[in-house]
């Protein structure tokens, strides 16, 4: 059995994203559009990840928690967690080594953070899309410690991406790469991959793109959420789909 993915969804704490995207809408859109496992991964920040859990057991999803790293190469790269905890630890680890930009919400956008009825607890004050103190070489290892795993962003993409930044792919503890299409191109060539399982995901800022790109993972419910929805999913299970995805 195959289980419809996707693991890159911003709400409206990112100041890019629409401040329709409550994590309730989010779950909620997720559900129509057929998601069974859905990441939340806003910029450099979780703390919408506790209404998220609340939202995605009501509609009956396996929730993964995590925010999109921006590290001093300004690369972006997935921290995903299957532990509340753990992602709100590491949330706040990060908070405390971004570049301590203040956000001007007119300018730049709101970074609102909400409960599970969508109402405002607060508003971040550093803007969020500004980099992380730690390079894409220390980044995975990070992630590590908080029990979690790394996925470079947008790999085939020409702004904010390894190959954007670096030109090229480089080896590292990633789980997976995340990619626009299959097969991943770049300049109308072939992206080396390096072997590694790829995915897609729909890197959404705005309700329609809630499920554009979404990917498979070769796992059932009760392998994944074997304890339920109420308890973490299983990281190991989800890391072993992973491997089984497409590496070309």
């Amino acid at each position: 059995m195959a289980l419809l993915a996707d693991f890159h969804i911003h709400s409206c704490l990112s100041p890019c994203g629409s401040l329709d995207l409550s994590p309730k809408f989010i779950a909620e859109l997720a559900y129509r559009r057929g998601i069974n496992v859905l990441a939340l991964t806003d910029h450099n920040s979780s703390l919408n990840c506790p209404a998220f859990s609340k939202a995605c057991y009501n509609k009956g999803i396996i929730p993964i928690f995590g925010l999109e790293a921006t590290t001093q190469e300004e690369i972006h790269v997935l921290c995903l967690f299957t532990s509340l905890d753990a992602c709100m630890s590491f949330s706040e680890y990060a908070y405390s080594i971004i570049f301590p930009f203040p956000n001007d919400p007119e300018k730049s956008g709101d970074q609102v953070y909400v409960d599970e009825d969508d109402n405002i607890e607060g508003e971040v004050e550093y803007y969020l899309i500004s980099p992380l103190d730690i390079t894409i070489d220390n980044i995975g290892a990070k992630v590590a410690e908080y029990n979690g795993i790394v996925i470079p962003a947008h790999a085939d993409r020409f702004a904010f991406s390894m190959t954007s930044q670096l030109g090229v792919m480089i080896h590292g503890p990633w789980a997976a790469v995340e990619c626009t299409r299959l097969p991943p191109m770049i300049d109308n060539k072939p992206m080396d991959t390096l072997g590694y399982p790829l995915t897609t995901s729909s890197d959404a800022h705005y309700p329609e793109h809630i499920a554009r790109r979404p990917f498979k993972l070769e796992i059932s419910t009760e392998e994944l959420a074997p304890n339920g929805l109420l308890q973490e999913a299983d990281l190991n299970a989800l890391v072993k789909a992973l491997e089984k995805r497409p590496k070309s």
